[in-house]
């Protein structure tokens, strides 16, 4: 068996991150991180409080003060065979996807205090090696030492298209005009943002997945993973 490594994926939103991380994870047998599904978590404990007003303003300070009381964690379901989200002991894998989330999700994951809470833990998540784990800083704050980084980006027309079937499909009403909105607004604040702004890593692997079917992108990371690594005995 080779040495275990680290794999970091960024990029843009709804650009398919999570889809190739946890099959990369699984082919692998690594441990996926969504830190993504850690700040949506982070976003739907604001919502349900009210540190986010009606009107879209946060209450940073009242956030930051209640950051010990929010617990976010993982466990796998073995009757679906997907990785759930859990908040403060509850399954909040749905509620954290929809729109709603999405609109604030940027803003929250910009309050200093919530980053360093939550980059503290996902450091820890990869102490080990054999991680994968995909977001917006992976390779450049929270795991920069990764041994493989990629950096995966799409049309945001494309992406927004993504977003919109999966909304439809979890029973969400919305439009293709809001999602793509969504998606440019995303961009800029998560691009432009005070705090560990995305950006491309400089040793990072470019990805532009718009014209990419999920296996296209699959093989092409495992290329890289097994020129890094050698087969793994758990790849058939």
């Amino acid at each position: 068996m080779k040495q275990k490594i680290n794999i970091a994926i960024d990029g843009y939103s709804s650009c398919g991150k999570s889809t190739v991380a946890k099959a990369i994870a699984k082919e692998l047998n690594y441990v996926y991180v969504d830190t993504g599904a850690m700040y949506r978590a982070m976003t739907l404990y604001a919502l349900q409080h009210g540190y986010i007003a009606v009107n879209g303003t946060l209450d940073g300070e009242a956030l930051e003060k209640a950051l010990d009381l929010v617990l976010i964690n993982f466990k796998y379901n073995f009757d679906t065979g997907v990785i759930e989200t859990f908040l403060n002991g509850q399954n909040v894998e749905k509620e954290i996807r929809s729109l709603q989330v999405s609109k604030h999700v940027s803003k929250i994951s910009d309050v200093k205090a919530v980053r360093l809470k939550l980059v503290k833990l996902q450091k820890r998540m990869a102490e080990t090696k054999g991680v994968v784990m995909d977001g917006r800083d992976i390779g450049t704050v929270v795991i920069p030492d990764a041994e493989l980084k990629f950096f995966m980006t799409a049309d945001s027309k494309v992406r927004a298209k993504r977003r919109y079937d999966e909304l439809k499909f979890m029973g969400v009403e919305t439009t293709m005009e809001e999602v793509l909105l969504n998606v440019n607004s995303r961009d800029e604040y998560d691009t432009k943002r005070a705090n560990d702004p995305l950006r491309q890593a400089s040793d990072a692997i470019v990805i532009d997945n718009s014209n990419l079917t999920i296996e296209e992108q699959f093989q092409f990371v495992m290329g890289h993973v097994l020129k890094k690594t050698g087969a793994p005995e758990s790849i058939s």
